[in-house]
């Protein structure tokens, strides 16, 4: 991914509530639209670098369920 996406990305969420960062997600996954992919990818980058190993588990549990009709 283009480090300036990145940026761009991080610059337009950054500061933002809990509120808004849902918002942001429950839309781009709502409305579908690949254009919004890479923003997803980048706000998945921060939650991965900053959880917890147990934390990444149960996030590799959950994807791994949903990927497989659980």
């Amino acid at each position: 991914m283009n480090l300036n996406l990145r940026k761009a990305i991080l610059s337009n969420v950054s500061g933002n509530t809990q509120q808004e960062l849902r918002e942001t997600i429950v839309d781009a996954i709502e409305n579908g639209e690949e254009k919004m992919l890479p923003g997803l990818g980048v706000l998945f980058e921060i939650i991965w670098r900053n959880a917890s190993e147990d934390e990444k588990d149960e996030m590799l549990t959950v994807l791994e369920a949903g990927l497989n009709g659980g």
